[in-house]
């Protein structure tokens, strides 16, 4: 009898462990991804993590899903206030409405906290990406990922998922319809670590001044109803109707309102702890990319390597980056400051109390220089001569190259 069932419970184990999917055969993230299941990803990585803890590849993939989750979960927040059409309206001057969302012919009315909750939940899910990755300890991890095949979910079931291609595209980060793979190192994943920092610390500013009278009186040029005491701004005559739908004295309200209070004073220390991180993950970005020998489908290439975009990147390059990143560092911690653009020359702006002693941020003030007052102090200036060297090691394109590196 004990024989009988020791064979019975040897026979119920070895059917389950042969009906349970192995490792090697349980799908790469690429196969979620490019379908636009960025969640299903998410929850097969945390099950092959769960069986295998020290799976970095997993870990990394990991990482990546739930970034590409939290830019999904953004886009269908805009989705379900009905975004209006970037293309056709003054959307596109602005990055996070960029994004190339479905029409929604029936969306919920927006209101300014609305807005608010749609960048903390960005926040959040950024954060979720970002621990994952920061546990990525393999230095010889990758990641094979077909760019521009990949796909993601920004509206409901019935709506395709949208192209990445047409995704860069639209945030004007690539301009052809090449396709094109990307082996991502463990270089790339203190890039992405950046991306995330750099991110949230735009998200925290936002959301550390009260944007109400903003919203109240622009926020039509953007989505499709609106929550607003101003009702009579999206509908009938227009002081001057500039074209795509919206009045260019909206445009010259929305420069003039711009002049928000920091009633969130501790989201700006949080927006500084950020940019500082996005300093840090530079370096380490670099410094796995600088000992890379190997040209694999290279990100971000090192002057030895071919990147996919074809971009050439030459060691003066990193070279004169890497200063630069030394001395914004210096900035942010107020031991540089940032030279002031009226008066006679001697005084600088000390940036980290910008963060750390936040007043009402006016846009126009600070251009004229009076909102920069209070910040104002004499001591050891950032050196021009380091910027002056990336405008000519880059040749004029180092925003480009700004928003590529991070």
């Amino acid at each position: 009898m004990l024989i009988r069932s020791l064979l019975l419970l040897v026979m119920i184990v070895s059917v389950a462990v042969c009906n349970r999917p192995s490792l090697a055969q349980s799908p790469e993230i690429e196969s979620y991804l490019v379908k636009g299941e960025a969640e299903a990803g998410v929850v097969a990585m945390l099950d092959r993590l769960a069986q295998s803890p020290s799976d970095d590849h997993a870990r990394f993939s990991l990482g990546v899903a739930q970034f590409f989750v939290a830019v999904e979960h953004l886009g269908q927040g805009f989705y379900e206030f009905g975004l209006r059409d970037p293309n056709r309206s003054i959307a596109s001057m602005l990055p996070f409405l960029r994004l190339p969302i479905p029409f929604n012919d029936n969306p919920r009315l927006f209101s300014y906290q609305d807005s608010r909750n749609i960048l903390q939940r960005f926040i959040d899910d950024l954060a979720v990406a970002e621990k994952s990755l920061s546990e990525v300890d393999d230095t010889e991890v990758k990641l094979r990922l077909p760019i521009t095949r990949i796909s993601l979910n920004f509206a409901d079931a019935s709506s395709p998922p949208v192209p990445l291609r047409k995704i860069l595209i639209a945030m004007r980060s690539i301009r052809d319809q090449q396709d094109f793979v990307v082996v991502f190192d463990r270089a790339d994943v203190a890039w992405l670590r950046g991306y995330c920092h750099l991110l949230t610390a735009m998200c925290e500013f936002l959301l550390a001044h009260d944007g109400q009278e903003l919203f109240d009186a622009t926020a039509h040029l953007f989505f499709q109803r609106v929550d607003t005491p101003f009702t009579f701004l999206p509908q009938g005559q227009r002081v001057y109707d500039f074209g795509g739908g919206f009045d260019i004295a909206d445009v010259i309200a929305m420069i003039h309102l711009i002049r928000l209070p920091a009633t969130e004073p501790l989201r700006m220390q949080a927006a500084l702890h950020h940019l500082e991180q996005v300093l840090e993950q530079s370096e380490e970005m670099w410094k796995f990319a600088i000992a890379e020998t190997d040209d694999d489908h290279e990100w971000i290439p090192n002057a030895r390597q071919t990147g996919e975009l074809r971009v050439p990147v030459t060691q003066d390059m990193i070279e004169s980056w890497l200063v630069a990143t030394k001395e914004g560092k210096e900035v942010l911690r107020g031991e540089r400051l940032i030279p002031f653009w009226r008066g006679n020359g001697e005084q600088g702006v000390n940036l980290r109390r910008v963060f750390t002693e936040p007043t009402t941020f006016d846009l126009v003030l600070w251009i004229q220089g009076t909102a920069a007052a209070p910040y104002l102090e004499t001591g050891e200036k950032t050196r021009p001569d380091v910027w002056w060297r990336l405008q000519q090691v880059f040749q004029g394109n180092f925003i480009v190259f700004a928003l590529w590196f991070n």
